[in-house]
């Protein structure tokens, strides 16, 4: 009882600090710009009547969230002439100059939209900046936050964020057209004012004090070492990647599933915008303070489970059809779930990573996590096809096992708080290239072999699933992934060869990594 108790006193403490405010608050900046280049831009383009293709093309802007830990080093070596915010903080004022800008000669735009080429850059700054600016408050959350105020702070993160989200997206559609769309676009930009004044009056980072590394090669490769010399560091990432899993493979169709089940119009956006959201809002929240009274990995354990039993609800609804109430409870249960894991993940990425390397250790672990959500359309979408709605959810039940097997690797069931900062580092040896080269082959052979089964898998499933009479054949398809006849077929083994390319480089680097070298 007494440690419950003491564990709730954290959480009022942590609602009431500075620290938790400030990075609360500033995600309300974070989400402003996101709402906006996903929500807002392709609506406006679609009112003007533009073309559906070139819509799809402004898609595009959206690579900087996933590539944003190429340039995030940069934040960590160099420091702009503002001592007083110091490195992470200057750096986010920066970026809310660009923000508010590029936002404001957007609003210029929509007098002209006719000027796509125009539209498009400003699209993509605006994208680049809230990627950059994403990086510096992110890399101040870990360096600012203290240990029990972190579940708080990451609950309140993502509820606002999340909430800003709305503010830039669907309550700017629906303002616009009771006001104007370049008004709409300039209070937007205005929004960004008080934002800035968060950053100017936020406490500063002990951090800075930290010594920061001489140089841009080291600023790149000593992040990446630091880590993957660890002797579990690959398990640990391994489960970033696997833990939200069949999450992000059972969320990435929601709408086409609820469409062909036979719900209306009506009956998807109550269900994805209103029940859908305020569910993630009140997950998030709940699981961050959850996260901070239960203890990090009773947290990850809890939500894990209910974030995987979620996903059976859509099995009812794929197997029952339209039944509104059950519609909306699994919809409300999953996003509930949904949100609660994400705040107990988002503690667990805080702590992973370096304070020393902020910026660039959490820019990659986010994108990372991120990854399983970028690829679970093309993917989910192969798998339904395949082998149909209620077998592609209870696919994404199974789905999650080998996640919750990976937590356990490093927090036992029953282990309060996962001792991720002292992994034991690896007594490395040295590797001649040669023998760096051989790893990554192997490697990327591995991968090649197991992502060709798996296509292969499906189509066997499909064909199966479509004629019963001719049974299950893996070698058929298995054949014709390697004489590709049309243009999905050249999709799927360029598809399996980019896997394997990338899985044979991360074999090279960590190897590299892990290699002894001369002083």
């Amino acid at each position: 009882m007494s440690s419950w108790l003491s564990a709730w006193r954290a959480v009022g403490s942590a609602l009431r600090s500075r620290r938790t405010a400030a990075v609360s608050l500033l995600s309300f900046s974070s989400g402003l710009p996101l709402g906006l280049v996903w929500i807002a831009i392709p609506t406006w383009l679609a009112r003007e009547g533009v073309d559906i293709r070139i819509i799809g093309l402004f898609t595009l802007a959206q690579a900087p969230w996933s590539f944003k830990f190429l340039w995030s080093p940069l934040m960590d070596r160099y420091a702009l002439p503002l001592p007083r915010l110091g490195r992470k903080l200057g750096w986010t004022l920066l970026w809310q100059i660009a923000l508010l800008v590029s936002t404001l000669l957007l609003g210029g735009q929509t007098f002209n939209p006719d000027t796509l080429w125009i539209i498009g850059s400003l699209t993509l700054a605006i994208a680049f900046a809230s990627a950059s600016q994403d990086i510096a408050i992110d890399a101040y959350a870990v360096e600012i936050l203290e240990p029990d105020e972190q579940g708080v702070a990451v609950g309140a993160r993502i509820a606002i964020y999340r909430a800003a989200m709305f503010v830039a997206g669907g309550l700017t559609i629906t303002l616009a057209g009771l006001w104007s769309w370049p008004g709409m676009f300039t209070l937007l930009a205005l929004l960004y004012l008080p934002m800035m004044a968060v950053t100017l009056l936020a406490p500063k980072s002990a951090a800075d004090k930290l010594h920061t590394p001489p140089t841009l090669r080291q600023a790149v490769w000593e992040p990446f070492v630091g880590f993957l010399s660890k002797r579990r560091a690959l398990e640990l990432l391994a489960f970033v990647v696997l833990y939200k899993l069949a999450d992000n493979l059972a969320g990435a169709l929601v709408r086409p599933f609820l469409v062909q089940v036979g719900f209306n119009d009506f009956d998807v956006g109550i269900a994805t915008a209103t029940i859908g959201l305020v569910a993630t809002l009140l997950g998030t929240f709940l699981g961050g303070m959850l996260t901070t009274a239960m203890g990090l990995g009773h947290a990850l354990w809890a939500f894990g489970a209910l974030q995987i039993l979620s996903n059976f609800g859509y099995v009812l609804v794929a197997e029952i059809g339209v039944n509104r109430p059950l519609m909306y409870g699994a919809m409300g249960f999953e996003s509930l779930t949904t949100g609660m894991g994400t705040g107990a993940f988002s503690v667990l990425l805080l702590r992973m990573t370096q304070k020393q390397f902020s910026a660039t250790q959490y820019a990659l672990f986010s994108s990372l996590f991120a990854l399983p959500r970028i690829l679970a359309g093309p993917v989910t979408g192969v798998m339904v096809d395949a082998a149909g709605w209620s077998q592609f959810f209870w696919f994404t039940i199974a789905i999650g096992i080998p996640g919750m097997i990976m937590l356990h690797r490093f927090a036992p069931l029953g282990t309060r708080e996962p001792e991720i900062e002292t992994l034991a580092k690896i007594h490395p040896r040295r590797l001649s290239p040669g023998v760096l080269l051989g790893r990554g082959l192997l490697g990327g052979g591995v991968a090649f072999a197991i992502a060709a089964t798996c296509v292969a898998l499906l189509e066997a499933v499909k064909r199966q699933r479509l004629d019963p009479a001719n049974g299950f054949d893996l070698l058929a398809p298995l054949s014709g992934l390697f004489t590709p006849a049309s243009i999905s077929d050249w999709v799927s083994l360029f598809g399996v060869i980019l896997f394997s390319a990338v899985f044979a480089l991360a074999t090279a680097a960590t190897a590299a990594a892990r290699s002894k070298r001369k002083r």
